[in-house]
């Protein structure tokens, strides 16, 4: 059963951090069809929540509004309030490049630039200005590939295509590329459901490591998964925020019906 896997999974403690985005009665609307209906959380800094909950209930959807995604479907709107350190993020004077230099995003499909592994990681810093000299941008480009914990394994061949790389290397090349533009914020897409057991536990081990200095939210169908990574987990539900609390006790004592019945496989 699902329930035990979960209940067995070793929890990491929960941080005390103030929260680093703000949302309050979200509502997003594609037409007349309302996906998202009075989401209100916090996330807090420098720690990693996960957003659970069946397919179709709104977790990607409003993942997407955290960085403006959204923005790029016509018949999408979105009401509310939305911040990012106390910055109302829809702000219409807001650069909305800037902001999504500062929130990173990676997909559930490895999507690295048709470009070496180098560029891939050097193309945001310089579009974004952020260093000064090519020794600079050498060292940014290597930190990130660092950090991502795949510079012994592609150190001797940068220039070479990121494109060639296995799915969970290519992952991690996005996860550099991600952190290449100095972001508060990480974005995960179900970053890991395209890979291989072996590539999933690199990237949740990077996810542990990275929450140091990022704020982390990971969308993700794997309870397994939310339980290993997070310390907060929030359960979606046909559009709503059903619960969100610390993840030991999401997934130990929830509060709400529909949460139990979820995490213990009664529907999803």
């Amino acid at each position: 059963m699902e329930h035990q896997i979960v209940q067995d999974a070793s929890i990491a403690e929960v941080p005390v951090a103030g929260p680093t985005i703000t949302a309050r009665d979200v509502n997003v609307f594609y037409g007349e069809k309302q996906a998202l209906f009075d989401v209100s959380v916090d996330i807090n800094r420098n720690s990693v929540t996960s957003f659970i909950g069946p397919s179709g209930c709104g977790k990607s959807t409003f993942l997407r509004c955290i960085n403006r995604m959204n923005d790029t479907i016509p018949i999408c709107r979105v009401t509310g309030d939305i911040r990012l350190d106390g910055e109302n993020i829809y702000d219409t004077d807001l650069d909305v490049v800037e902001l999504r230099a500062r929130v990173g995003m990676v997909f559930q499909k490895p999507n690295p630039f048709p470009k070496s592994i180098y560029e891939n990681v050097a193309y945001g810093p310089r579009i974004h200005g952020l260093t000064r000299s090519k020794k600079e941008l050498d060292e940014l480009v290597e930190s990130c590939l660092e950090k991502a914990g795949l510079l012994k394994e592609v150190h001797d061949r940068l220039d070479e295509p990121g494109t060639g790389l296995s799915g969970g290397q290519q992952q991690r090349l996005c996860i550099a590329r991600a952190i290449a533009t100095r972001p508060e914020v990480i974005l995960m897409d179900e970053p890991c459901s395209a890979l291989d057991p072996i590539a999933t536990a690199k990237v949740e081990e990077l996810m542990d490591e990275l929450k140091a200095n990022y704020t982390i939210i990971i969308v993700t169908h794997s309870m397994q998964q939310a339980a290993r990574v997070s310390q907060r987990t929030a359960f979606f539900h046909l559009g709503k925020l059903v619960e969100v609390g610390d993840t030991r006790q999401i997934f130990t004592n929830p509060r709400n019906k529909r949460t139990q019945d979820y995490i213990t496989g009664r529907f999803g």
